[in-house]
């Protein structure tokens, strides 16, 4: 016990432990604003905001970097959007000092003004994910996602009357029937197949040329995630999965706000032979270690590049998943 509490004062301790409060601080703060709509209503004026237009998120080029900037409830009030900042508005996050953070899409009619005063352009999601930080993605897709649900459940699905969002954007309430709902994700699996020596990379027809993946796909209501990498395997490709293990996750936007859950699915060497379902995949094929090192050097093709294999870009899942597998061999 004296060790620990000798060493509890070194800075590497001490720094840990004010992170650690922090988060909780943060959390808990980001907690009561969304259950305390004066709380909520008060933090609006303080607050800063990512703008959307029409989904599409704002960015700013400063010098030779990329940023998804937040915008103050002034630069707000000189777009004229008053109206919209306390109604539309959808909290996010809040910074380590507790200013809170939201998300506002302002609608067609303000683009070309929103741009030249914020001196930005909106860009379509994907786009932007290619151009901006990496730190940045994770924020304007949870953006993006809540602006998109709420556009998409202004009525109530039982009565059919409008819903109101409370202040916060933490959910949408139909007065009628006081029936409550909250933005939901849907769990989608996405597994790297191995047989030990190969990994099995796929492509849809929609996919941009030359790029193939990790296989992908929704879990059924009922199925434990471990039983959804097994039925997507064997649906897309015909192979028997034997052993699996969890990787990492990440939330993806489209097409209406997923939860990507990341596996490692092992296969038998000898039970290894793709039986491509034709209504799911354009192509399968097995890549070994050296193939699949080469591409992670690669640079994302432009689109006026023909480049015959590619794979999704760094801050994808896929691409954490071929990486962690490459590395592994």
């Amino acid at each position: 016990m004296h060790f620990f509490l000798r060493n509890f004062n070194t800075p590497a301790l001490q720094l840990s432990c004010r992170m650690v409060s922090n988060y909780v601080n943060r959390i808990r703060h980001l907690s009561e604003l969304k259950e305390d709509d004066e709380a909520c209503h008060k933090a609006l004026s303080s607050g800063t905001f990512l703008l959307f237009h029409d989904l599409l998120p704002l960015v700013q080029k400063i010098e030779n970097k990329y940023t998804t900037p937040f915008v103050t409830a002034a630069e707000l009030k000189k777009l004229d959007l008053a109206e919209k900042w306390t109604e539309e508005s959808v909290l996010i996050d809040c910074t380590e000092s507790l200013v809170p953070q939201f998300a506002l899409d302002i609608g067609k009619s303000e683009k070309a003004q929103a741009e030249l005063l914020l001196k930005g352009k909106f860009l379509a999601f994907l786009k932007a994910c290619t151009i901006i930080d990496r730190n940045d993605i994770s924020l304007i897709s949870q953006a993006q996602a809540l602006l998109r649900w709420h556009s998409t459940h202004l009525y109530c699905s039982r009565t059919g009357k409008p819903t109101q969002k409370n202040v916060s954007g933490s959910k949408r309430v139909c007065g009628n029937d006081e029936i409550t709902y909250y933005p939901q994700m849907s769990p989608v699996v996405i597994m790297l197949v191995s047989d030990g020596a190969r990994c099995l990379l796929a492509r849809q027809k929609q996919f941009p040329p030359g790029m193939y993946s990790a296989l992908a796909g929704f879990c059924n209501i009922g199925e434990s995630v471990e039983d959804s990498v097994r039925r997507e395997v064997a649906e897309e490709v015909g192979l028997q999965v034997t052993s699996l293990v969890y990787s990492a996750s990440q939330h993806w936007p489209y097409p209406s706000s997923s939860l990507m859950i990341g596996y490692h699915a092992m296969v038998q060497p000898k039970q290894n032979k793709i039986q491509l379902n034709h209504s799911e995949l354009q192509d399968a094929r097995w890549f070994d270690a050296t193939e699949v090192a080469e591409v992670l050097k690669r640079k994302m093709p432009r689109k006026e590049e023909m480049v015959s294999f590619w794979i999704p870009p760094p801050w994808a899942l896929a691409h954490h998943l071929i990486k962690e597998w490459t590395q592994k061999q």
